[in-house]
């Protein structure tokens, strides 16, 4: 009978193992742990792909805009008429304007700047210059610009100069450049326009915006 219990004993001490042992033994764990290497990875891709979805995108919407405003400015070229080939560089097949001479851009490319006082065009403003939305400063005095100042105009919500000044333009002053909160230098004078300054325009001269006219 003492014997049997010892052996019994002994089978039983065989064949008990720990919680330890177990899992090390154990080989339905080396799949699970492959699975969780292969899913932090796939992890990893997604971030990385999300990342470049995101950079892609902004930059598709800065070549958008770059695009958009090289239309307009063509389109502006298409109407003038060019006798100096002042604007013999704007290229409409460029990335963008901003090699353009007499165009001056932000580090976004986008247009801030066009310079062309004086520069012997003629014909009219288009209303598409309105979405030029970053340009400070439209600088066209002295040229042979004629037809009526583009309401759209006051869309130019960072515009600081707006230089029309000794040219042939006409019709009314638009009061929509008294949307344009940021404007300092309204210049119109040697031109043929015709009515009073709009109160919206003098209402920036009130509040201290305005400082020339």
């Amino acid at each position: 009978m003492l014997e049997t219990c010892i052996i019994t004993q002994e089978k039983l001490q065989i064949h008990s193992v720990t919680p330890s042992d177990r899992y090390k033994s154990s080989p339905s764990n080396f799949p699970l742990l492959h699975i969780g290497f292969q899913v932090a990875a796939m992890a990893v891709q997604f971030a990385a792909s999300a990342t470049f979805l995101t950079s892609l995108l902004a930059l598709a919407t800065t070549l958008a805009t770059c695009n958009t405003e090289g239309d307009i400015l063509y389109k502006q070229r298409q109407v003038w008429r060019d006798a100096n080939n002042v604007l013999e560089s704007w290229d409409p097949t460029l990335v963008n304007p901003c090699t353009w001479l007499h165009i001056t851009c932000n580090n976004d490319n986008s247009v801030i700047r066009v310079d062309l006082g004086n520069a012997g065009l003629s014909g009219s403003l288009i209303p598409d210059l309105g979405g030029l939305k970053n340009l400070r400063f439209l600088m066209l005095f002295e040229n042979n610009l004629t037809g009526s100042i583009p309401s759209s105009l006051g869309n130019l919500k960072s515009l600081m100069n707006l230089e029309l000044q000794k040219n042939a333009l006409s019709g009314a002053i638009p009061a929509s450049l008294g949307n344009i909160k940021t404007l300092q230098f309204l210049r119109l004078n040697g031109n043929m326009l015709t009515g009073k300054l709009p109160q919206e325009i003098l209402s920036l001269v009130a509040v201290g915006n305005l400082s020339e006219l």
